[in-house]
């Protein structure tokens, strides 16, 4: 799987703090996910919480959606999840996945473009 672009062009430059962050959420502007996913044993705590742009989170579910069916297969049994970000944004710029197995050569490695 290759990149996933996103649908928006926008800065997120001045999403430096979590209040702007959340009210920008509350606006409708952004929407807060889960770094490592409820399905995989990601909790709903401060640092496993990003807020993303509209079109984001729809991304990460499909994602997510293949990782289970590729747990679930047995071509995964590991999984990481990194967030890079510009400036002092809280947005982050990209979300890379990193998914392997163990004992299994290969792997998948989508990364989310967000800004």
């Amino acid at each position: 799987m290759s990149s996933a672009e996103s649908p928006s062009p926008r800065n997120y430059s001045h999403i430096t703090s979590l209040a702007a962050a959340q009210s920008s959420a509350a606006n409708g502007e952004l929407f807060p996910v889960l770094l490592f996913p409820a399905e995989f044993g990601g909790e709903e705590i401060a640092p496993n919480i990003v807020y993303v742009p509209p079109g984001i989170p729809e991304i990460k579910d499909q994602i997510t959606g293949t990782l289970i069916r590729f747990y679930e297969g047995g071509l995964i049994n590991k999984l990481s999840i990194s967030p890079t970000y510009k400036g002092k944004s809280l947005v982050p710029a990209t979300i890379g996945i990193k998914a392997w197995h163990s004992d299994k050569d290969g792997g998948l490695n989508p990364s989310i473009e967000i800004w």
